[in-house]
C-alpha cells in the first residue's frame, strides 16, 4: 500500500468505544504517547479493529499548530 500522507505511526489499539455511528480509537504509539482517531463504526468493523491489534495512524493535515504553555511571569 502506497499513500501520501508523510506522518505515519506504527502502533497498538489500546481502547476501542463503538457509539451509534462513530468509533472512538485510542492508538499508543513506542514511548507511551497515545493517538485518538474518530472513524466511522462501519470502518471500525470493516478494519476488524480489536484492543491489541496493530495498526497504523495516518496523519493528513495542511495545517499543523504549534504552542507553548503559558507561563506566568512573576510581577
Amino acid at each position: 500500500m502506497k499513500i501520501s500522507a508523510r506522518n505515519a505511526f506504527k502502533g497498538t489499539v489500546k481502547q476501542l468505544t463503538h457509539g451509534a455511528v462513530n468509533s472512538e480509537v485510542v492508538v499508543e504509539l513506542p514511548g507511551g504517547i497515545e493517538v485518538v482517531s474518530i472513524i466511522t463504526k462501519h470502518s471500525a468493523e470493516s478494519l476488524e479493529l480489536a484492543v491489541g491489534k496493530e495498526v497504523y495512524a495516518v496523519i493528513k493535515a495542511s495545517d499543523v499548530m504549534i504552542g507553548e504553555p503559558h507561563l506566568p511571569k512573576d510581577e
